[in-house]
């Protein structure tokens, strides 16, 4: 049930834009002219996703009265044609027995293929990368405007312990990993538009393998570091009311004030949160990509969404189908997580005085803390009192 509700909102949108049932009604063609056989407008209407009535191929499968005498040269074939052998196949109207087998292995014909590419190499990057560009150029002009949120009256020139050793070891094994990933990945995504041109198919495709084998391996890094920060932080991170005070006023990132927060403000809340559940999300979609044909998850969450929502999202779906739909999911889950991060490292880093140093070697300036997490300083001076130095 949890990697269903993980993936509802961003399967409806894959669907909408990918799913036939969803397209318009091819328009009415006549085969007069080719005797009842596919015409032009036919295959132009697939391509287009329209709902095509594929009944005048689907029903001329081939007829046994047809068959050729066993004394021809070539024998019987038993009343079917090549074209319409492959039409039986096609409609699953004949009985396919395979040598080699596997989940896929009795799924010869698969019309997925052409509109996963494309919406792969067209919106999933066009709009993907482009959201990364303009999150960098929004940063950009939000740092030139509003420059650093600087220690108000200066750093106090003692220090406070933000994070214990084994917390910045999981942060950064899932930062450092997540970062390895977003950079494989989009080299594995975009790579052969942008790259093979500038370095050549030859390069590209040593790269390209290096990246592939580099992604699939680093991915247990990630799912690892997932695992410790969650079990961590989680009871830092549940939201209570002090939240909303802190995002009326934005953080005091547009203005000099500071609302109370405790170790994690809402800020840091909603990119645990982000983090985690598509993080969660992104790590079955890539366990299913790993083991191909394997972990089928999207059957089962459209049966879900159509119960819910009262939908007719398909459940009946090819395992390659399957694969196409986790490839998408993968790749959109990983855009979203990557802007999170953009923004989360900016903050980090350029964005404010002294909040590197949390993750940088644990500890921050006493003023720092007490300006950005004024109640957690508190908890933990009141401990210090009693003896235990523990954050």
């Amino acid at each position: 049930m949890t990697k269903r509700l993980l993936s509802v909102a961003s399967l409806m949108l894959v669907m909408l834009l990918i799913n036939p049932a969803w397209a318009q009604d091819a328009p009415e063609v006549d085969r007069t002219a080719t005797g009842g056989a596919q015409t032009l407008e036919d295959i132009m209407a697939r391509q287009q996703q329209m709902k095509v009535d594929e009944r005048f191929r689907s029903e001329n499968t081939g007829n046994p009265a047809n068959a050729a005498p066993t004394t021809d040269q070539l024998g019987s074939r038993g009343g079917v044609s090549d074209a319409e052998n492959w039409r039986g196949i096609r409609y699953n109207e004949t009985d396919i027995r395979t040598q080699s087998r596997g989940p896929a292995a009795n799924v010869l014909i698969q019309d997925g293929g052409m509109p996963w590419y494309k919406l792969r190499e067209g919106p999933v990057i066009r709009y993907g990368g482009g959201a990364l560009l303009g999150l960098i150029v929004l940063l950009l002009v939000f740092y030139l405007v509003r420059g650093k949120i600087m220690i108000e009256g200066g750093p106090a020139g003692t220090t406070i312990e933000r994070f214990k050793a084994i917390e910045r070891f999981g942060h950064w094994l899932l930062a450092g990993s997540f970062i390895a990933l977003g950079l494989t990945g989009l080299l594995t995504l975009m790579g052969r538009s942008f790259l093979i041109p500038v370095l050549g198919p030859e390069v590209f495709a040593t790269l390209a393998a290096g990246s592939k084998w580099l992604h699939n391996n680093i991915a247990w890094a990630f799912m690892l570091g997932l695992v410790m920060t969650f079990i961590m932080w989680v009871t830092h991170n549940i939201p209570n009311k002090l939240d909303w005070q802190w995002i009326k006023v934005g953080g005091g990132i547009f203005t000099k004030s500071h609302p109370h927060a405790k170790k994690f403000n809402a800020g840091q809340k909603v990119v645990f949160w982000t983090v985690m559940l598509l993080g969660a999300s992104v790590s079955l979609s890539g366990l299913s990509l790993l083991f191909p044909f394997q972990i089928p998850m999207f059957s089962d969450t459209f049966g879900f969404v159509n119960s819910v929502l009262g939908t007719s999202l398909p459940t009946n779906l090819t395992p390659h189908e399957e694969m196409q739909y986790a490839n998408l999911w993968h790749s959109i889950v990983a855009f979203v997580m990557m802007l999170a991060i953009i923004a989360h490292i900016y903050i980090g880093t350029v964005g404010m005085e002294g909040a590197y140093d949390a993750m940088g070697n644990g500890q921050v300036d006493l003023e720092w803390a007490r300006q950005h997490h004024d109640l957690w300083v508190a908890e933990v001076e009141a401990k210090q009192g009693k003896g235990d130095s523990s954050s």
